[in-house]
């Protein structure tokens, strides 16, 4: 404890000294973090951890969290110029949304359910009407009631009771996503006596009193099923199903027919799907398919039959159907064959029609089935790059189908398709308050070649007239893991960009599914390079085709994409102006070795598993944490979350002292803790808008606009 104190007292020194030169000379001074040197040796290999000692998993040690309160004290020093600039571009946000807004309704058995926004208010208000959208409204959430004492509140799940009388909903209060499950009885607005801690997936079975649900182990991985009977003591709760495989979490659902319960174990490379019985939930789960190393499936149902996409000699997956009563291999029957190019996503099935997602050559499409005449055709977009993805279809027995689209420059659209006639109708487009010309803007798609020859593409956005000479200012975001694809999506918030001549990209690297499944698999595990040689190779591109210059490229990019700002950084520092790198797993080795933290196990598929000596090879080589060198590197700004289970916030922090420790230049590096918040940020909307103003305002003093 003695040691504590005195190291506590040293930290307040530093943050005095922080704050009082400050006052003094107006240069602020960066927090100096202590070198205390921990060695660890795997392989015959020793590293050397000098800032280990930020790393305090129950975030309780005075001493690292009065040194996190000085790295704040310096970023907000810094960045206090920039005040009035941050102001205007929060209000320029604020000012596009509509405030006071309403979602479009949806069917949901006898009721209408929509969510609306009020002005001034952090969080949505969920509503519904029976009957008729012109009957009476019934408020059954409202989350600013239920976040009231709480300085963060997100929503994890909510999931009505077949007969629409119950709500089973889950949140966190803090931002470490430890999500607590509790029952409301919509008919008396009481909240039960039932409850699970450390939940996830939910779902009631249809007898409206028996809820499944996952819980996690103390690595934050969905591992247990539970089998609740509404009533009964929480400890009471059969232990349905435990998946042992630390490779694989654990998720329950119900399909939208409700006839079955789906219990699904998933690994990055492979699945394992149970089905109970919904009108029987005391049923024990039954395999439709055994696990098996790298094959990878999914299942939907309609009638007396399972769907399953799967990859079984299909590498961008095909469709199959067969009987519930024996779905194994052997009775299974192609519905949509293998085709080369074309990566089928995921399903959706009604009573009378499917609706099957793909992506061929990096462009989603909806492909519509009738079921009775197997006619099908496809649904039509506008632009030559887009986004488009279910919205809420709750309805079995329908014909309308509702979903969303969006583009680079069209706001975010809701529309109800009709499956027969193939009409659409647009229900709801994202209104952008202050005037919003779309004509104005340019987006497009250009390909950068990669070193090894494959054509990376560029979504691009950019206001017309903008010189494209070099002299642009140009911010470029990528991810490139999991197979998540970096969609084209419309921001209000981007304007702010936009307006004062910003170029926006999107680089589409691989290891994210952009491109599809092989463009997935080419860059992950012994081929990550891929994805941070990728975007490495669009930058240069775009400097080259004068879009923009080094003296004007900023980038950015979260979690998986704080690791692609980590390693794009440390192996081309001279290559970008400024670089955000938000909640960022940039310390590769040491976490993907501590099988204590929440993914570590379940994402050896992902990275690898570096027990594995050609694993840590590899995986150190590009590691930024342990790439740190004595070079010239961009200004960096690290955001992380204190609460953070995910990317813990002491990665960002140790990477940032590292390099400002060893770094040869004068260019600022400044680390931003969200003291109250975890992985995703802060939970309500407006906090939510001034981080991003304060991310702009960096972006942009960064680019020589100052206004």
């Amino acid at each position: 404890m003695k040691r504590y104190s005195l190291m506590g007292a040293w930290i307040l020194l530093l943050l005095l000294s922080v704050i009082n030169l400050s006052a003094q000379s107006s240069v602020p001074v960066a927090p100096v973090a202590k070198i205390v040197p921990k060695y660890d040796t795997l392989h015959n290999d020793v590293r050397v951890d000098n800032y280990y000692w930020i790393r305090d998993v129950n975030r309780s040690n005075p001493e690292v969290i009065e040194y996190l309160k000085s790295e704040n004290a310096y970023t907000e020093a810094i960045m206090k110029p920039t005040e009035a600039l941050q102001e205007t571009l929060y209000n320029e946000m604020v000012g596009r949304i509509k405030e006071t807004d309403q979602d479009p309704a949806y069917r949901d058995g006898e009721y209408f359910y929509y969510s609306r926004t009020e002005k001034g208010k952090q969080y949505p208000i969920y509503c519904r009407k029976s009957g008729s959208q012109s009957a009476a409204e019934e408020i059954y959430f409202d989350q600013n009631e239920m976040s009231k004492g709480y300085k963060f509140y997100r929503l994890n799940a909510m999931e009505l009771s077949p007969d629409h009388n119950l709500l089973a909903f889950s949140v966190d209060t803090n931002g470490a996503e430890s999500y607590i499950l509790f029952i409301k009885d919509l008919r008396n607005g009481k909240i039960l006596a039932d409850r699970a801690e450390n939940t996830q997936s939910i779902t009631w079975a249809v007898d409206n009193k028996t809820i499944f649900y996952t819980v996690e182990d103390n690595a934050k991985r969905p591992y247990r099923l539970y089998r609740h009977a509404l009533g009964s003591e929480t400890l009471a709760d059969e232990l349905l199903f435990e998946e042992k495989n630390e490779l694989y979490n654990l998720g329950v659902g119900r399909t939208r027919s409700d006839k079955f319960i789906l219990i699904n174990s998933s690994a990055s490379n492979s699945d394992e799907w149970q089905f109970i019985p919904s009108e029987n939930p005391s049923a024990k789960p039954i395999v439709i398919v055994p696990r098996a190393s790298g094959h990878e499936y999914s299942v939907d149902q309609h009638g007396d039959y399972f769907y399953i996409r799967t990859n079984k000699n299909a590498k961008t997956f095909r469709l199959v159907k067969a009987p519930v009563a024996d779905p194994g291999v052997n009775n299974w029957v192609d519905v949509l064959p293998y085709r080369e190019g074309i990566t089928i996503e995921g399903t959706d099935y009604f009573n009378n029609y499917s609706i099957i997602y793909e992506r061929e050559k990096g462009l989603q499409k909806i492909r519509v089935t009738d079921l009775k005449s197997d006619e099908t055709h496809y649904i039509d977009f506008p632009d030559p790059v887009y986004t488009a993805y279910p919205n809420i279809n709750r309805v079995y027995d329908t014909k309308i189908f509702r979903f969303s689209y969006q583009s680079l420059t069209t706001p975010s659209s809701i529309y109800d398709y009709n499956l027969d006639t193939k009409e659409e109708k647009l229900i709801k487009q994202q209104e952008v308050l202050g005037g919003y010309d779309p004509q104005q803007y340019k987006s497009e798609r250009i390909y950068a070649k990669a070193p090894d020859g494959v054509e990376v593409p560029i979504s691009l956005v950019y206001k017309k007239g903008v010189k494209l000479d070099g002299t642009a200012p140009l911010h470029m975001t990528g991810y490139g893991s999991y197979g998540s694809p970096s969609q084209p999506t419309f921001s209000s918030s981007r304007l702010s960009y936009l307006n004062r001549g910003v170029i926006f990209a999107i680089a589409h690297v691989r290891g994210g599914g952009d491109m599809g499944k092989d463009w997935y698999e080419d860059g992950k595990l012994l081929n990550k390079k891929n994805t941070f040689t990728d975007f490495i190779a669009c930058a240069e591109y775009l400097i080259k085709e004068d879009y923009t210059s080094k003296e004007k490229f900023t980038i950015s990019g979260g979690s998986a994409g704080g690791l692609l700002m980590g390693a794009v950084t440390t192996m081309r520092p001279d290559l970008f102006k400024a670089v955000i790198a938000s909640v960022p797993f940039v310390d590769v080795i040491n976490t993907m070795l501590d099988p204590t933290l929440m993914y570590t196990t379940t994402e050896y598929l992902e990275w690898g598993n570096p027990n594995e000596k050609v694993s840590y090879d590899y995986m150190k080589s590009y590691d930024p944490y342990n790439n740190v060198k004595p070079v010239n590197y961009p200004n960096i700004l690290v955001k992380v979350g204190f609460n953070d289970p995910r990317v813990n916030y002491w990665e960002g922090t140790k990477w940032a002292a590292k390099i400002r420790a060893m770094k040869t230049d004068n260019n600022i590096v400044l680390v931003k803790v969200n003291m109250g918040a975890g992985h995703m940020g802060s939970s309500g909307r407006y906090e939510r808008l001034k981080e991003a103003a304060f991310d702009y305002a960096y972006v942009l003093t960064q680019s020589g606009i100052g206004k």
